[in-house]
C-alpha cells in the first residue's frame, strides 16, 4: 500500500458509528434496512471495502446508495452501466471540439508548444469514475448494473477500486485524497469475475419477509388502510410463489398499494385485482397465469 492510499484511507471520515445508527438513519430518508443490511453497510463503511449489492431488480439496490448519501451529506456520482459503456464514458475524455478550436487559434505556435496546452487540465471532461476520487468532498460512487457492462470494463474498476486511483497518460496519475462510499450492484444477469468480488464486501438483497414489507408500504403509502396493506403484501407473496417469467418486485408492491388508493378501493376483491394486475406483473402470460392461479378466498 502506497503512503497516499494509506493517507487516504486514515483521512476518510466514518459515515456510521454503529450498525443501529444505520439503522436509524437510514429510516430518516425512507429506506427500510433489514440487519443483514444495516451490517452490511456498517461494515464497508469502517473497513473502507466498496459494496456489491446483488438480487433482483426492484428490491432497494439503488436506492440504498441514494440513501447512504444523503445521511452522509455526500455528493452522489452514478456511473449507469450497460453494454458498449466504454473508458471514455466511465473514466474521462477530451474535449475534442475546445481543442480544436485551441489548434486553430495558435497556428503560428510549434506542435510541441500545442500539445502541451490542449492536453492540460482545461480541456478534460472527467466521467464518474475519475470524478469520484478527485477533490476532497464526501462522494458515493454509484456503479449501477455493473453485470450489464462488458468483462473489459472490469478491468478498469479494478484499478480504481484497488487503489482509488486514475491514470491519465498525459496528465499523470491522480490518487484520491478522499475515498468515497462505492456501491456496486448487480441483477446477476452475468458472473462478475472473481477478482471484482474479492475486492469487495457482499450483500444480496432478497424480497423482505411480510413484516418488513408491510412497514415500507405504510411507510410510501401511509393513507392506505391497514387491512388493505395487509392483503397487498399478502397477494404479492402469493405471486411471487407462482411460477412467473418477472415477479412483482417491492417498488411494484408500493406502485399497487398507490394504485389502490388513487382508485378508492376498500378491499382487495376480484374485480379489482383483475382490473390493476398490469401495475404489477409486466407480461401478458404472467397476468394470464395470475388470474387463473390467484385464489384471494385462501389469503
Amino acid at each position: 500500500m502506497g503512503p497516499d492510499l494509506a493517507r487516504a484511507e486514515l483521512e476518510a471520515p466514518l459515515l456510521f458509528t454503529s450498525v443501529d445508527d444505520v439503522t436509524a438513519r437510514l429510516a430518516e430518508t425512507g429506506y427500510l434496512a433489514s440487519p443483514a443490511v444495516a451490517t452490511t453497510v456498517f461494515l464497508a463503511d469502517r473497513l473502507g471495502k466498496p459494496l456489491l449489492v446483488e438480487g433482483p431488480a426492484g428490491v432497494g439496490k439503488t436506492e440504498l446508495a441514494k440513501a447512504v448519501a444523503q445521511v452522509g451529506g455526500a455528493r452522489l456520482i452514478r456511473l449507469q452501466c450497460y453494454e458498449g459503456v466504454d473508458e471514455s464514458r466511465a473514466l474521462y475524455e477530451w474535449n475534442h471540439a475546445k481543442q480544436l478550436l485551441r489548434i486553430s487559434a495558435g497556428r503560428d505556435e510549434t506542435w510541441d508548444e500545442t500539445r502541451t496546452d490542449i492536453f492540460s487540465e482545461e480541456f478534460l471532461l472527467p466521467r464518474p469514475l475519475l470524478t469520484a476520487i478527485r477533490g476532497d468532498e464526501a462522494k458515493v460512487l454509484l456503479i449501477d448494473e455493473t453485470d450489464k457492462a462488458d468483462v473489459e470494463v472490469e478491468g478498469l474498476l479494478l484499478e480504481v477500486l484497488s487503489d482509488f486511483q486514475v491514470t491519465v497518460p498525459e496528465l499523470g496519475t491522480v490518487t484520491a485524497t478522499r475515498r468515497p462510499f462505492v456501491v456496486l450492484t448487480s441483477n446477476a444477469s452475468r458472473e462478475l469475475s472473481e477478482a471484482l468480488r474479492r475486492r469487495c464486501l457482499f450483500l444480496h438483497i432478497g424480497f423482505p419477509d411480510e413484516e418488513l414489507e408491510r412497514r415500507i408500504v405504510r411507510l410510501k403509502v401511509p393513507d392506505l388502510d391497514a387491512a388493505l396493506t395487509e392483503s397487498v403484501v399478502r397477494v404479492v407473496g402469493a405471486l411471487r410463489e407462482m411460477d412467473l417469467r418477472k415477479v412483482p418486485s417491492v417498488a411494484e408492491t408500493i406502485d399497487w398499494a398507490r394504485t389502490l388508493l388513487a382508485l378508492g378501493a376498500d378491499t382487495l376483491d376480484e374485480s379489482v385485482v383483475r382490473d390493476s394486475l398490469g401495475v404489477i406483473l409486466k407480461h401478458q402470460d404472467d397476468v394470464l397465469k395470475a388470474a387463473a392461479k390467484l385464489d384471494l378466498d385462501s389469503l
